[in-house]
């Protein structure tokens, strides 16, 4: 099950890419939205909506208090790890995971 929310996620929907980007930096180390916007060169609010899609679906998690939160993969997510690589590959993205 988890591999299908992955797939279509990532690459299924509008947006799948720049989420896809957002999953790979944070699961090098965890960042707040701001940090993420800069880093990919995002909109705060696009980095802000596409946290919210990948926590809605148990991809990536918040970790602190509200403004000061980081996210990061969740350990569901760490689980299905392969799938997200070929996902990455696939599409290009970047990995440091």
């Amino acid at each position: 099950m988890m591999d299908s929310v992955l797939w279509y996620v990532l690459t299924g929907t509008r947006g799948g890419e720049n989420r896809a980007r957002v999953l790979a930096a944070v699961a090098e180390r965890p960042l707040n939205p701001n940090q993420l916007a800069e880093r990919l060169d995002l909109d705060y609010k696009t980095v802000r909506h596409h946290l919210d899609v990948l926590v809605e679906h148990d991809i990536a998690e918040a970790s602190g208090d509200e403004y000061g939160a980081v996210y990061g993969p969740t350990d569901r997510v760490r689980k299905h790890w392969d799938v997200v690589e070929e996902i990455f590959d696939e599409h290009g993205v970047a990995s440091g995971a």
